[in-house]
């Protein structure tokens, strides 16, 4: 059984996580608008691409080459090629590339899956109610099972909505998505700076409420000189 976690690319979020993503487990990262959850999904991409692996990467908001450029740099023609893309426009074909990434993994065993959004298309269909909530908790019952049986890391990140029983904001996707996802980051804007800041909220083996702030920057994620997380 694989126990080595995967590098996300970022030494601050590693340190958050333990070391990195899990293998054969769910990790969310979800966060409002402009808080880098695409961003973050494009390091650990690149970084897994340039050890050598790997990359299924599912993206239902439309996938930036520009980014992909920016992040990945001078090694960006060189590593694309281990890049297995795939771009529902609608959430019923998210699920219907969900089940057809598979054939990647059988062929490729690649060291990482990416879904971003998991629920950006699902957001478009909530009015068919309880189907779609049971849709969403298939997929992301599918991509756990790929995490096991493949022995893969599996990220996946989520929008918010504006809970209004607690005032605050929570992930989209009820308990099921909360109870798949083994690993929970929350990221969020910190008002008048140009600062973010990346909460750990659900950890099997760490102490949740650990963070540390970081910028969006044109390579990817830097994160604040602060030492260790806190």
């Amino acid at each position: 059984m694989k126990t080595e976690r995967l590098t996300s690319g970022n030494p601050a979020l590693d340190r958050l996580l333990g070391g990195g993503f899990e293998p054969r487990t769910l990790t969310q990262i979800y966060g409002g608008p402009a808080t880098g959850k695409s961003t973050f999904c494009m390091v650990a991409a690149v970084s897994c691409l340039r050890a050598g692996g790997s990359v299924v990467f599912i993206d239902s908001e439309g996938f930036s080459i520009e980014r992909f450029r920016q992040v990945a740099g001078t090694d960006a023609d060189a590593i694309a090629d281990r890049l297995y893309l795939f771009e529902p426009i609608d959430f019923e074909q998210q699920g219907s590339m969900i089940t057809e990434a598979d054939k990647v993994l059988k062929l490729h065993a690649p060291a990482l899956l990416i879904l971003d959004s998991a629920t950006a298309l699902y957001r478009t269909d909530l009015e068919r109610g309880q189907y779609a909530m049971q849709q969403l908790t298939r997929q992301m019952l599918q991509l756990l099972g790929y995490a096991k049986r493949y022995e893969l890391c599996v990220l996946v990140t989520n929008q918010v909505y504006m809970d209004t029983t607690r005032n605050t904001y929570a992930g989209l996707g009820g308990t099921s998505l909360e109870h798949i996802s083994k690993a929970i980051v929350r990221l969020d804007r910190l008002e008048g700076t140009g600062w973010r800041k990346a909460t750990l909220t659900k950890h099997r083996s760490r102490p949740e409420g650990q963070s540390f702030e970081y910028e969006i920057v044109q390579d990817g994620i830097r994160a604040k000189a602060q030492g260790p997380v806190s």
